[in-house]
């Protein structure tokens, strides 16, 4: 495998196939053919058409909206339409930090093809003349991606957080970072991808950081959803993205990134273009 079949799929799938879904005069959404034709049963809240969804305008308000499509939400999850649920509320607007339109359960956001934002830290130490990274293994028992590699610490972006708000939580939790330490942690940009997935579309955002760690500190799962961390060199890091199936899916890309950002990747590598433009997909 190389970096760029990486990529590639995180962004695989037939997105043709989708209808835009329109909140709010608005299109936010991606909606599979299999799902518009069970929202159909829903006329008080989609319209659906042949071409197109749309969220009922007479759902006038962000409380309105939410509550609507909680209904269906629901439902889709208890009859196995809908396979997530985690008690957690995304927001949906044109985009970030625009107006919210109004939130929806992170299960259930793939479904409905909105765009999930997200923030991963690439821990990092510096030794001498050598960079090494953190890398983290989720727990066995975690109910997403149990077992693969990930970056020391990331999560999803909820409503009613900050970025930064949302570091220092998730650095907290995962690997018992201090606030102090985390609020160091720089933003250096983001990635983009959109592809199918079980889960369904996912049209994600990804907030990137560096955070450099003391030589002497030794993260530790302090909520239990990392099972161990490592440390390791980039050279080992980058092996095993290319030549294994260790790393989830989407931190593959956080890490390439980092890689051409770091000049791990150099200007001169025959993919580089390719690489560069489809980190932003």
């Amino acid at each position: 495998m190389s970096y760029l079949d990486r990529i590639r799929a995180c962004n695989a799938g037939d997105l043709s196939r989708y209808r835009p879904l329109i909140v709010a005069g608005h299109d936010v959404g991606r909606i599979a053919p299999e799902i518009a034709n069970r929202l159909a049963d829903f006329p008080t809240i989609f319209n659906v058409g042949v071409d197109v969804v749309e969220l009922n305008p007479a759902l006038a308000t962000v409380e309105d909206r939410t509550a609507a499509v909680a209904v269906v939400s629901r439902k889709f999850y208890e009859q196995g339409i809908f396979t997530e649920w985690w008690d957690e509320q995304y927001p949906i607007a044109t985009s970030f930090g625009a107006p919210l339109l109004l939130t929806v359960e992170r299960g259930c956001v793939p479904c409905y093809g909105f765009i999930a934002y997200g923030v991963h830290i690439n821990g990092i130490v510096r030794d001498g003349g050598e960079t090494r990274m953190w890398i983290a293994r989720r727990s066995r028992g975690k109910r997403s991606h149990p077992g693969l590699l990930d970056q020391i610490v990331a999560g999803g972006q909820p409503a009613g957080l900050t970025l930064v708000e949302n570091v220092i939580k998730e650095c907290a939790e995962e690997a018992a970072i201090p606030a102090g330490l985390a609020r160091c942690a720089q933003s250096v940009g983001t990635i983009t991808y959109t592809g199918e997935r079980l889960e369904g579309l996912r049209n994600d955002v990804l907030f990137n950081y560096d955070l450099e760690l003391p030589a002497d500190f030794t993260p530790f799962a302090a909520d239990g959803e990392v099972e161990e961390f490592y440390l390791w060199n980039l050279a080992e890091v980058a092996e095993r993205i290319c030549e294994t199936e260790d790393f989830k899916f989407n931190c593959n890309l956080v890490i390439i990134d980092f890689l051409i950002r770091h000049g791990f990747i150099p200007a001169d590598h025959p993919d580089y273009v390719a690489i560069s433009r489809g980190l932003h997909a």
